[in-house]
């Protein structure tokens, strides 16, 4: 997937309108997370120091109320920001009209402006072709560098990118580089970890990596599903019965292909206080939940990943969130990293959040931060904001 890059456009004295994605935690309106800020770096310095005049949009949360705009002004994100570049920052708090127009007209060689939140502007989600239009028009040309947000067809995702001369930025080429050499040409042994809540929001990707992985490991709340599937009992955790019969299809199509846990940590509540124990899979007491894979499946599944050349994973293991419940995230997570001479790729999400928060985050050989996009990617979809991107 050879795309134009950021490298092959001439970009001095031209206004660069760069899609980013600023999507940063916040509490109490402060950022808790710089990553995907930290991330956009490379390309808007490259920008800077090739004398662009840098135009950056992002969305922040989602917008539907006048509270919720509020909450999510980027005018938090621009300070942020100000403080990690060196380069003159404006933060326009608007997304059309004369204030922003006059601070794009403004621009030295070198500056930077963000615009407000994407969002505040209700065609966005729709590609409304007249706001496309408008923001085109503030830009000579356009740089996709939003990976988590190239799943979306929005006015700034890809209607700009229909409308001017356009290139993805380091991140995105980096992201597609990584995803695509694991996905579509990966070095065997290939295993794949699947986790998460929903067998609803992984089964296109499980069906897709059946095809491509030698091994795929199921773990999460999904796994769950499946556990009935195979006729077991899962008390009062998380399950999707109406999916049970795809998760049939699914076992009986796969054999010995997909791989699920043989014990779980269970416990009477959902809670850190909880009393807990390990059940074998299928055999879960009716008032317990299972909340982790249990130390048995830890064991197994750190044998399938023995001698691994590529691996993706995508979803925690349990509810990592709580330290009672994270040893089989954070022992898989440890498994992975320690492979000798493998590529190993976090499909972002959860997963990614996981591995960062565990200290982990250096160990891997890629950790995506488009959860959403990276999903589809895997699921073989095309990405609406990577498809509109000229080619090389």
């Amino acid at each position: 997937m050879a795309k134009r890059t950021v490298q092959d456009l001439d970009v001095a004295g031209k206004r660069v309108i760069v899609r980013v994605d600023f999507n940063v935690p916040r509490k109490d309106g402060v950022i808790t997370n710089d990553n995907r800020i930290v991330q956009a770096l490379p390309t808007i310095n490259y920008l800077v120091e090739h004398h662009a005049k840098v135009i950056l949009m992002s969305h922040l949360g989602k917008v539907k109320t006048d509270e919720d705009k509020a909450k999510n002004n980027m005018d938090v994100v621009g300070k942020r920001l100000a403080e990690l570049v060196d380069a003159n920052v404006t933060f326009v708090p608007v997304t059309r009209g004369e204030a922003l127009e006059k601070a794009v007209a403004d621009m030295k060689d070198g500056d930077i402006v963000l615009m407000q939140n994407t969002r505040y502007e209700k065609g966005e989600s729709k590609n409304d072709e007249e706001l496309a239009k408008y923001w085109a028009g503030l830009g000579d040309l356009f740089v996709e560098d939003a990976f988590g947000s190239v799943h979306r067809a929005h006015a700034s995702t890809a209607g700009i990118a229909a409308i001017l001369p356009n290139a993805v930025g380091f991140l995105v080429e980096k992201e597609v580089s990584m995803l695509d050499a694991a996905v579509n040409n990966p070095k065997h042994p290939f295993v794949a970890i699947i986790g998460g809540a929903k067998v609803s929001d992984k089964i296109a990707v499980v069906d897709n990596l059946l095809k491509i992985a030698d091994k795929v490991l199921i773990g999460g709340g999904m796994a769950y599903t499946f556990m009935v599937a195979k006729g077991g009992k899962v008390g009062t955790s998380l399950l999707e019965a109406d999916k049970v019969e795809l998760a049939k299809e699914y076992l009986k199509k796969a054999g010995d292909k997909l791989v699920l846990p043989v014990d779980n940590v269970c416990a009477d509540a959902f809670s850190e206080e909880a009393n807990t124990m390990v059940c074998k899979s299928g055999q879960i007491p009716d008032d317990y939940m299972g909340l982790d894979i249990g130390p048995e499946t830890i064991e197994l599944f750190k044998k399938e990943l023995e001698g691994a050349k590529t691996v993706i994973w995508n979803g925690p293991m349990g509810v990592f969130e709580m330290e009672k419940f994270a040893k089989g995230t954070l022992e898989v997570c440890k498994s992975i990293s320690e492979l000798p001479d493998a590529t190993t790729v976090i499909g972002g999400g959860d997963s990614a959040a996981a591995a960062i928060q565990l200290g982990f985050k250096e160990k891997f050989s890629h950790i995506s931060t488009g959860g959403g996009a990276s999903l589809e990617f895997m699921e073989g979809k095309e990405l609406p904001g990577i498809a509109v991107i000229a080619d090389k």
